[in-house]
């Protein structure tokens, strides 16, 4: 399948085999839970990554698993059935494994702005990085429901692109030449434990362990 070899190259995802098949298991945090402290809780932290993330990756290898019966079956009503699974569970491990990435501690780095060419084209494109945080948290605010929002790097425009998706869509469900920088997880889940209703408080808060030294290197990996 297209979406597992894609997954796994270019996100670096945990990959195991049952029965012969791939399959995919929770990647580990490059911190502590409560590393990212006061701004999300280590409780939060470790509900998110073990188990929402883990939901996912048991319900993504679950539908992946009855999808290769059903293809070697060729019962074409299952196959079809499957795919609002996959999409949903897989967008879901793709979208958490790089979250992961996307936060750092504020003692690692985190929320300290990029002063390499990500940097320029902020300030080029937004005006400021201020202006793209007002942006980000507009966008990410007025999302109704669950989902992200972006800051993407759009292959093809050679420009910054800042992007929604609903529920657990990936960002290459927008275009495929989007290449995501960082992503900001607007389920409750994310946030509820600790922030309540007040989604606006952390989408204010969460800037202050961005891993803008990642988003800066995926940058300039995509931007050739």
């Amino acid at each position: 399948m297209a979406l597992r070899s894609v997954s796994r190259k270019s996100l670096g995802l945990a990959v195991g085999h049952v029965r012969g098949l791939q399959s995919f298991s929770l990647p580990e945090l490059p911190y502590d839970y409560g590393a990212l402290e006061p701004v999300i809780s280590g409780e939060i932290m470790q509900l998110h990554h073990q188990k929402h993330h883990q939901t996912y990756i048991t319900n993504y290898n679950k539908a992946l698993e009855q999808l290769d019966q059903a293809l070697a079956k060729a019962d074409s009503s299952s196959i079809v059935q499957l795919q609002s699974a996959i999409k949903f569970n897989g967008g879901g491990h793709i979208n958490h494994s790089i979250f992961w990435k996307n936060l750092a501690p504020i003692r690692e780095g985190g929320g300290e702005p990029s002063k390499a060419s990500l940097g320029w084209a902020i300030d080029t494109q937004f005006g400021s990085l201020k202006a793209l945080i007002q942006r980000v948290n507009a966008e990410g605010a007025a999302l109704q429901g669950s989902g992200w929002v972006w800051l993407a790097l759009d292959k093809e425009l050679k420009k910054l692109s800042v992007q929604t998706t609903a529920n657990q869509d990936p960002l290459v469900t927008k275009g495929s030449a989007l290449v995501p920088l960082f992503g900001i997880d607007v389920w409750e889940h994310a946030y509820y434990l600790q922030y309540k209703n007040v989604k606006a408080d952390y989408l204010k808060n969460i800037w202050k362990v961005i891993n803008w030294k990642y988003a800066s290197e995926v940058y300039e990996k995509e931007n050739l």
